[in-house]
């Protein structure tokens, strides 16, 4: 049978697809790109915020139609919202053929066997039999599992459980054979990956793993995403500045900085604690590039806190920034808080940070123009006339990009050297 798959959320979210889609290609089913053709169709939900889950509801009943015409026999539907919502998911959504939650994926392929083939099937979701969906040079290396940070906002603990770190020695085996499958850039993922090893080594070894998978023979660029300030170390830092195939790139989701707003959000961490941080990184790794995640609209977040963070904003600490408006999550303690913001007054605020992010953006763009830099080629623009492609200052699907003017015919997953001409809001423009 044709199985095609639907995949929505995060990185984290999508090595778990990968597997499945693993699961099935072991089963000798046929992968088919196209879900119009598809017997079984399999989405992968999100459920962390409200536009999440509604475009996954919106999926479903998109997939929900080829069922109805004929062309689907069997719609499935796996991930976190299923996670979260399982019982009404069921009663509202009778074209649904299968729910699995996360908490069922030990037994992923049984649940499918039971569906479809009427014969036992056995295979686990396995980190080592993955079908990687970003390409043949980058791919993500998910670390650990779940949050313990509790966060007052998030759901996330509660739909992934605690957070557990997978044992190095396992991580370090999938690293090594993605490297023979010829992957060039691995970004390390986990909800937060500075706390990995905590739960099972009883202190951090991020930057331990790091030097590990620099070894590694066959990769060229190393990233890590997702640094909580607190747990951000002078030995971390230096493991980054030491070796050469990590990418200079910081994601640390600071969401707030002021101290009365973070002190809401359960956040282990303080304005002074976040820009000591900072500064500690611009000192040793002046060319490195910070992003961060900000939440505006908080329960409680008065006018002076939200100007407090607009003008932290503008001190330009952060080369790239994303902004969410908060969203009241089932079951959470902040869905409980008083003074819950109006949306209207989220949106202004939401769009006052934008704005003065995307001016930050421009200024700082225009200090690469003359420079060169390593890019890797990763495709053409829509027209075909320029190539795109990406410097260590970037990560995929959430950064700008490079787009390439050349005569010469360049390979996708090749890096070649390119000098900046121009710039965009998000984007560099570039020549060979």
């Amino acid at each position: 049978m044709r199985v095609g798959f639907v995949h929505l959320g995060c990185s984290k979210n999508l090595i778990d697809t990968e597997m499945a889609i693993g699961v099935f290609k072991d089963e000798n089913y046929e992968i088919v790109n196209d879900v119009k053709k598809a017997e079984v169709i399999v989405v992968n939900t999100c459920g962390f915020i409200e536009s999440a889950k509604q475009e996954a509801i919106d999926t479903i009943l998109e997939m929900a139609k080829y069922k109805k015409i004929g062309i689907c026999k069997y719609l499935i539907v796996m991930g976190c919202l299923v996670e979260r919502y399982q019982k009404e998911l069921k009663k509202a959504l009778p074209e649904v053929d299968l729910f699995i939650p996360i908490n069922k994926y030990n037994t992923f392929a049984e649940e499918i066997g039971k569906l479809i083939k009427q014969e036992k099937m056995s295979q686990k979701l396995d980190y080592l039999n993955r079908v990687i969906s970003t390409g043949n040079t980058t791919t993500y290396l998910k670390i650990a599992e779940g949050c313990s940070n509790r966060c007052t906002y998030c759901a996330i603990p509660y739909i992934r459980g605690p957070f557990v770190s997978r044992k190095m020695e396992d991580i370090l085996d999938e690293a090594e054979l993605l490297a023979q499958k010829g992957y060039k850039e691995i970004i390390v993922i986990a909800q937060d990956t500075t706390k990995y090893g905590v739960d099972i080594y009883g202190e951090p070894k991020l930057a331990e793993l790091l030097e590990k998978l620099c070894r590694i023979e066959g990769f060229k660029w190393i990233r890590f995403l997702y640094s909580y300030p607190e747990s951000i170390t002078e030995e971390l830092i230096q493991v980054v500045k030491n070796n050469d195939k990590i990418c200079k790139y910081f994601d640390i989701p600071i969401q707030h900085i002021s101290n009365k707003i973070l002190k809401k959000m359960n956040r282990r961490t303080t304005r002074e604690d976040i820009i000591s941080k900072l500064e500690m990184i611009k000192k040793e790794l002046p060319n490195a590039i910070l992003r961060t995640s900000l939440i505006v609209g908080f329960p409680g977040e008065t006018e002076e806190d939200f100007e407090e963070l607009y003008n932290f904003v503008g001190k330009g600490y952060f080369d790239k920034l994303g902004v969410f408006k908060y969203s009241k999550e089932d079951n959470t303690p902040a869905e409980r808080l008083p003074e819950q913001v109006h949306y209207k007054t989220k949106q202004k605020r939401f769009d006052k940070i934008m704005t003065l992010a995307n001016e930050i953006s421009k200024e700082n763009l225009k200090k690469y123009i003359g420079k060169e830099y390593e890019v890797l080629i990763e495709n053409k623009n829509y027209d075909g006339k320029l190539y795109v492609g990406r410097t260590y200052m970037d990560i995929p699907d959430t950064d700008g990009e490079v787009f390439i003017k050349t005569n010469k015919n360049l390979k996708t997953g090749t890096w070649e050297k390119c000098k900046i001409t121009d710039v965009k809001e998000y984007d560099l423009i570039g020549e060979i």
